[in-house]
């Protein structure tokens, strides 16, 4: 008896929660406005709302498969102030050492442009999505789809035209905006307009609606103690004109964002790097021909002197001019202009020094150079290179004497010692050697003190042995 009177009960129930339902489904509701319009875009604008407030019903979050679908389509949920105050305050303290304004600069382009193209792409997957054939549906389509995608509301205000063309203009405001309302819930007020994203993915969806270039200006902003945040969008050639009219631009004038502006940067620096590279090449041309001039002048002069003792300097002067020459002829068939091959360096010049003293005199070159990176700083392969060219030079002309055969060993070879490369050039001949002076630095010979005030130059340790042999040892960080 008990179980008929609660089975009729719940039937009762059923049928009163029926009627309800069905009564609620006749209930007419007022629908959201997520844009607000001038009359004349109203009928349009109403059709968006209807179409893309359809679009959003479907939203489904799957936590267990990490996912959240609207319409079949995959949406991700991101902290607001993430994309706004805190990226902006992240990117400030890395690039702190450009000073505030350039690093603000740098979040706000890298920010615009992430917009931009989520902007242009978004429209473009709604495009096709909803089958929107006519530019104006598409460019309608947007500012809802943005309401309902959590950026801002959009209030579009009765001066503009969006034409598809270069006359196209846009003046709106971003109720509710995400980037201004993040600062004000941090507690902070910026002294620029902070909604960065709004004005890309706006100017992104519209560029792609009508296909024109266009970028978008905020002039006023919550974030900054303005009433509203209000925006003007055009193209970008066009947008200056249309801020000169606005009157809050006059006290303050905004940075115009551009698409893409830190590629055109990189390109300009490319530009102009791959220009001071090509001057930096001709110096180098240059300086390695005037030497070349200096010493064919000097060959000249050699020539007329019959005195071995001037004949002998004039050699040495020449050899030392060609052992830079050398270097600068280096640097200009290089791409590095900071440093150079040492493995081409070395050889060069002391082949080059063999021809000039007694070509006959039959002398192994033999060269051990290792390197984990086969380059050294232009300002120490200077004073190495004339450092090569003495010690060179002496074992030429001195150490074979009464010979017709000897050996020079040229070493060179780094390490990694404290974070720092440690360098150790070694050249050595086996030849007759010569009596050592007691101090090279008090030699009266230009040789002995070259070599040592190139190694002070280099903040080298200086060796040296001659008891068979000469062998000298040089070592430099």
């Amino acid at each position: 008896m008990k179980a008929n009177e609660e089975l009729i009960r719940l039937k009762a129930e059923v049928k009163a929660l029926k009627k309800e339902l069905s009564t609620y489904k006749k209930t007419k509701t007022k629908p959201i406005k997520t844009v607000l319009v001038p009359p004349e875009f109203k009928s349009i604008f109403d059709k968006a709302e209807k179409n893309v407030g359809k679009y959003h019903q479907s939203l489904a979050i799957h936590p267990d498969k990490a996912s959240i679908e609207i319409s079949g389509q995959r949406y991700l949920l991101v902290r607001a102030s993430a994309l706004s105050i805190e990226f902006l305050e992240g990117i400030m303290s890395y690039y702190r050492d450009r000073g505030e304004k350039e690093a603000l600069s740098i979040g706000k382009s890298i920010l615009f442009d992430l917009a931009h193209l989520i902007g242009v792409e978004d429209a473009s997957n709604f495009s096709t999505l909803m089958d929107l054939n006519h530019p104006e549906e598409l460019l309608s389509a947007g500012p809802v789809h943005f309401a309902y995608t959590g950026w801002a509301q959009v209030k579009i205000l009765e001066d503009s035209h969006p034409s598809p063309n270069q006359n196209f203009m846009l003046h709106y405001t971003h109720p509710f905006s995400f980037e201004a309302d993040s600062w004000i819930a941090a507690g902070k007020q910026s002294e620029q307009p902070v909604c960065v994203m709004n004005s890309g993915y706006s100017s992104g969806w519209c560029e792609q609606s009508y296909g024109i270039k266009l970028t978008s200006v905020e002039i006023t902003c919550r974030a900054k103690g303005d009433k509203e945040c209000t925006f003007i969008m055009a193209p970008p050639d066009k947008i200056q004109s249309y801020l000169k009219k606005q009157p809050e631009v006059k006290k303050d004038k905004p940075e115009v964002p551009t698409f893409l502006k830190q590629k055109t940067i990189n390109e300009q620096l490319s530009a102009s790097l791959h220009e001071k590279e090509l001057l930096l090449k001709e110096i180098h041309h240059r300086v390695k021909n005037n030497l070349q001039i200096i010493s064919s002048l000097l060959n000249l002069q050699l020539h007329t002197i019959d005195d071995p003792n001037i004949q002998t300097k004039f050699k040495e002067s020449i050899n030392r001019i060609s052992s830079m020459a050398e270097l600068h002829n280096l640097l200009y068939r290089s791409k590095n202009f900071a440093s150079i091959s040492f493995t081409q360096y070395l050889p060069a010049i002391v082949h080059s020094l063999k021809f000039s003293y007694n070509p006959k005199l039959k002398v192994d070159l033999v060269f051990d150079i290792k390197m984990k990176k086969d380059e050294l700083d232009i300002d120490k392969a200077i004073p190495c290179g004339l450092i090569l060219n003495e010690i060179i030079s002496n074992s030429f002309k001195y150490a074979f004497k009464g010979r017709k055969s000897g050996r020079i060993t040229v070493c060179f070879s780094d390490q990694v010692k404290d974070s720092k490369h440690q360098y150790r050039l070694s050249v050595s001949d086996n030849g007759i050697g010569y009596k050592q002076p007691e101090d090279i630095e008090e030699s009266k010979t230009l040789g002995l003190q070259l070599i040592h005030s190139l190694s002070k130059q280099l903040d080298a340790e200086l060796t040296l042995n001659t008891k068979r042999g000469t062998h000298y040892q040089i070592d430099f960080s």
